[in-house]
């Protein structure tokens, strides 16, 4: 697996990237700035519960969901869970899709499965995903976390490639960034109209992503982070965060850690 290991050195190591697409899973504090409140008790039994929302939302995510919920129900837990209909089909009769007080209603539960959002024959993509954007800011979950592995009995494209070779976590800032609500449309529909998007990082939130990055690489075998910027064209932001990982990677010692160029990663990731 060349490309991966240009990478890491094996494909075994933890990438960190400013910015990427939607989430497989995410975790955070609960609200934003506060810890995260527990909603877990037992049943009759003695056996944990935990409440859980069940949010299918568009294309795949009902088959997901359903697939998902089969699977905790196996487990020797009791599970509460709560079904919300919310999705693209809303947008036509509300001008939205979820209600007003989406936020309120899934605070109590213990966690949300989120399936997917989007179906641009129904709504505009930007307010389709709207409810995810806007629970990862309310919530406060800032990790957006995928692993990658290779399974027993699973095809892989790469040739001689063989099950456990792929082992990666790819760990991305989800609530800062490119996911700033900060900018705007300017002479909306004349020849002079303008659109402004910013960036925005805060010490506390890139040192906290950054950190949860070498954590989790020190979990793991090759302890490894790959930091992914590009750093030579916006000498502002990334510049800072490059600047804020080299602070934090100082606590690592037992932890390497090197940089790329997303232009790199790219190419080394196919």
């Amino acid at each position: 697996m060349r490309s991966v290991n240009r990478l890491s050195g094996r494909a075994c190591a933890i990438f960190l990237f400013t910015d990427a697409a939607m989430t497989p899973y995410s975790v955070g504090t609960g609200r934003a700035g506060a810890p995260r409140r527990k909603h877990k008790s037992t049943d009759k039994d003695g056996v944990m519960s935990y409440k859980i929302a069940l949010y299918p939302g568009d294309g795949v995510g009902p088959e997901v969901i359903a697939e998902a919920r089969k699977v905790l129900e196996a487990l020797p837990v009791t599970f509460n869970f709560t079904l919300f209909d919310w999705n693209s089909g809303l947008y036509a009769s509300t001008g939205s899709c979820a209600p007003e007080d989406y936020l309120d209603r899934l605070m109590p539960f213990d966690a949300i499965l989120l399936g997917a959002l989007g179906d641009a024959a129904k709504a505009p993509d930007h307010i389709a995903v709207e409810p995810l954007l806007a629970m990862r800011k309310g919530f406060d979950q800032y990790v957006n976390i995928r692993p990658a592995v290779l399974y027993e009995g699973v095809d892989c494209p790469l040739k001689n490639v063989r099950p456990g070779e792929i082992d990666m976590v790819v760990i991305r800032e989800n609530t800062e960034g490119e996911y700033t609500n900060l900018g705007g449309r300017h002479y909306v529909g004349t020849p002079h109209e303008a659109a402004m998007q910013v960036n925005y990082f805060t010490r506390m939130g890139t040192e906290r992503i950054i950190r949860y990055a070498f954590e989790t690489a020190r979990k793991r075998e090759r302890r490894h982070v790959t930091s992914i910027t590009k750093s030579n064209a916006l000498k502002y932001s990334m510049v800072f965060w490059d600047a804020v990982l080299a602070d934090v990677a100082k606590d690592y010692p037992d932890v390497t850690c090197s940089p790329m160029l997303v232009d790199a990663a790219a190419m080394n990731f196919v």
